[in-house]
């Protein structure tokens, strides 16, 4: 059966179907947070199978199997790569409504012009002909970004990295360009007893500094803050189950850190005092260099133990938390406000219910010729579905600017994931071009489509870069 996915796949009304075709789809690609491995962008890999570049490392796949039954070994253990995919291609006809489905079948045509549905009968032959085009050039990973007209991408580094691949990747011929994230998230997460001893030895041998105090720590965070933005830098990101309810005095936050060095045990009042004190710091940091902070929030990380113990994290068994999140957040932001010391910040949630309190909360801050202080990010893991996107379009349009909306990012580990923008930008032309169809928008084409494009690339572009590096 061919794939039904047609030229105006997702687009309802001549004038959605006017806005993709003319304002959306020509934009380039601006992927400003990804998991995408430096390595792999530096050397230019070239990927042997369809396994390699498809499953490898995509735990959203992962997880669909074994919601299907599939044992782990087809998902991160020793089967062979085909039976890998043969499992992954048994999956898919039943993940239908499932945004895996849509992704599946974009991603297949948009990279080897395959328009059969993959299933347990097409699979041999669709592993056939993908692996020969992906021995082409076109299908190297340059020649990917190339394909996909990607600029920029925002790969996510741990502070003590060496950025090695970053630096090759300046240097080189690479078609987009490649800049690290600052990521800190073990430093911060201090009632994480072996991670947060884990990130402190990192930063130790690396710097060749013994950390016995929160002022050496912060010492050597800006020497690598100073480091990172030599190498290309622009944002940092956080990864918190919620942003902390206090912010501690350099005094307290120093004797916690004492506590924890020796292994004694926190109350939680000290540990998110502590993570308060170093997090705002962070912030007042990433605002002197310009970067934009990213606080993605809400995750309900390793559930599963088993899992966790076995394979690490970032293997598909994490949740959607239902803590409260603004309380914390408005106290973080606050304070920064109160320091002068507001950096750039996008904030995404994880859980929908937040998404008119997120929306709201990013109202609240604002700086002359900045266009969008504080940014609501676009749906995020499990919201980066159909369903997802619309929700956080609406709460965005309802209590922001629609018009300064970042756009979409990938947040991916796979080479295969740059159809997400299209499928992001589909849905978007769709929302607005029903509404002009319905009268609820004028039925300005020049209006509206200025906005899609602007959405789709030149948003993000002008406030992650410098004025005079905006593409």
């Amino acid at each position: 059966m061919r794939s039904f996915i047609s030229e105006n796949f997702l687009l309802s009304s001549s004038r959605a179907t006017e806005l993709y075709h003319q304002f959306a789809k020509p934009e380039p690609i601006f992927d400003y947070h990804c998991h995408l491995s430096p390595k792999d962008l530096a050397e230019n890999r070239r990927f042997n199978n369809l396994y390699e570049i498809w499953l490898e490392g995509d735990h959203y796949k992962w997880r669909a199997m074994r919601l299907d039954g599939h044992a782990e070994k087809f998902c991160t253990g020793d089967a062979s790569p085909y039976e890998k995919f043969a499992a992954f291609a048994a999956t898919v006809p039943h993940s239908l409504r499932n945004p895996i489905y849509h992704w599946t079948h974009l991603e297949l045509q948009r990279y080897f012009g395959i328009n059969e549905l993959l299933n347990p009968d097409t699979a041999k032959t669709i592993w056939e002909q993908a692996n020969d085009q992906l021995q082409t050039e076109a299908l190297s990973s340059w020649g990917i970004l190339q394909q996909f007209k990607v600029q920029f991408i925002g790969t996510t580094d741990d502070p003590a990295d060496p950025l090695t691949h970053h630096i090759a990747l300046k240097n080189s011929n690479c078609p987009a360009t490649v800049a690290p994230t600052f990521r800190p998230d073990a430093t911060l997460g201090i009632l994480q007893k072996e991670n947060w001893f884990a990130g402190l030895e990192k930063l130790a041998v690396s710097t060749n500094t013994e950390i016995l105090n929160l002022d050496t720590l912060k010492t050597i965070l800006i020497d690598r803050i100073e480091f990172f933005h030599s190498v290309g830098c622009l944002a940092s990101d956080h990864g918190m189950h919620r942003c902390p309810l206090r912010i501690d005095s350099d005094a307290h936050a120093n004797a916690t850190f004492q506590k924890a060095l020796a292994n004694k045990p926190l109350t939680q009042d000290e540990a998110e005092g502590y993570t308060g004190n170093l997090l705002a710091f962070l912030a007042e940091q990433y605002a002197r260099k310009g970067w934009v902070m990213q606080l993605h929030l809400g995750a309900i990380r390793n559930v599963n133990l088993k899992i966790f113990r076995s394979i690490g994290p970032d293997a598909g068994t994490d949740s959607i938390g239902d803590d409260p999140q603004i309380p914390s957040l408005a106290r973080l932001l606050g304070e920064l406000s109160l320091r002068d010391a507001l950096p750039k910040t996008i904030l995404y949630n994880l859980n929908p219910a937040d998404n008119y309190a997120f929306a709201s909360m990013c109202g609240n801050f604002f700086q002359e010729g900045i266009k969008g202080l504080v940014q609501y990010g676009s749906g995020w893991w499990f919201l980066d579905q159909a369903d997802g996107m619309k929700w956080q379009i609406n709460a965005l349009s309802q209590l922001g600017l629609l018009s300064n909306f970042l756009g979409m990012l990938t947040d991916s580990r796979s080479m295969m994931s740059y159809p997400r923008h299209e499928y992001f930008r589909r849905i978007l032309c769709n929302i607005l071009g029903e509404e002009m169809h319905n009268g609820k928008l004028p039925n300005d084409l020049q209006l509206i489509g200025n906005i899609v494009k602007n959405i789709s690339f030149s948003n993000a572009s002008q406030f992650f870069l410098p004025p005079h590096e905006t593409r």
